[in-house]
């Protein structure tokens, strides 16, 4: 069937009728589409994850700070951490943490990543690929195809409801990175169509609601932070659907509260920096502090 990306369903539809996985089909109307061998594709696909791979490696730098001076250098104390073996929760969880933000604040000091869906949510998906690729020595090739599922993903959200923190608050970015991340590595670890739908499903409605209030109008407090939640709370998905465990509530619906929650949303929680943690105390004197009284 020719997909249309209007749905989860249809993707879980399309994979399960046919036998391949959701990556399969989308890479193979993608060459048809494009007008492209299956290879090219792949090719243009296995570039942005090396992109993905420098950003994770530019990221970690102990002296990285951004020109605000609000973010850098966390990434490099949690990789730290995790050598040193002074983390708590398995190395892979602080592995998985340690790259979200080195990617997050490569972002914020002006290096290149992968907006993933955006620049804002850039660390998520990366951290969560990378990190279960060394852990387990996962072929890159399994990776590179699984972001086809992801983009997938991404573009049901961006059609039936929104990607951008300015129309839908953080749970439009962070939480649709995150749903995206969730449902590459259900598929990673063999989880059917119908688990990668439930893991999707899981981890958005798990960040529902989550404003975008960034301190400064600037894509570092609280963001960089959020990239770490968003990959752990892809992992918490991914494991809970691998496991056999439901979304009581069907991916396409979950993406259809977040849209209305989206538009329900103050507009001082979207982007805007005039709600939220930009509007505290703290938040206001960071603020004339980069910006000057005036501004």
């Amino acid at each position: 069937m020719k997909l249309t990306y209007h749905s989860v369903e249809e993707l879980v539809f399309a994979a399960s009728s046919s036998g391949k996985k959701i990556s399969q089909i989308v890479l193979e109307q993608q060459a048809e589409d494009m007008e492209l061998s299956l290879s090219q594709v792949y090719q243009s696909m296995d570039k942005n994850f090396e992109v993905m791979l420098e950003s994770v490696e530019g990221g970690m730098d102990k002296n990285l700070k951004s020109s605000s001076g609000l973010s850098g250098g966390s990434a490099a104390k949690m990789k730290e951490a995790v050598d040193q073996g002074r983390n708590h929760y398995g190395r892979l969880f602080g592995t998985a943490l340690s790259m979200a933000l080195a990617v997050a604040e490569y972002n914020s000091s002006m290096g290149r990543i992968v907006a993933a869906p955006t620049a804002g949510s850039c660390g998520v998906l990366p951290a969560a690929l990378i990190s279960v690729m060394k852990e387990y020595k996962i072929p890159r090739e399994t990776i590179v195809m699984s972001l086809f599922t992801a983009s997938a993903i991404g573009m049901v959200i961006a059609r039936c409801a929104s990607i951008s923190g300015a129309e839908g608050g953080c749970q439009a970015e962070v939480g649709s990175a995150s749903a995206m991340a969730a449902a590459a590595l259900c598929e990673i670890f063999d989880g059917t169509p119908d688990m990668v739908s439930h893991s999707c499903a899981i981890a958005l409605k798990n960040i529902l609601g989550l404003v975008c209030d960034p301190v400064a109008g600037l894509v570092e407090v609280p963001c960089v932070k959020r990239n770490a939640m968003g990959v752990t709370n892809a992992f918490t998905a991914s494991e809970l659907a691998l496991a056999g465990i439901t979304s009581t509530i069907p991916a396409d619906e979950v993406i259809g509260a977040m849209k209305r929650i989206g538009q329900q949303m103050s507009s001082s929680l979207k982007e805007t920096a005039e709600g939220g943690l930009a509007a505290t105390p703290t938040g206001c004197r960071l603020c004339r502090q980069i910006f000057g009284e005036e501004n």
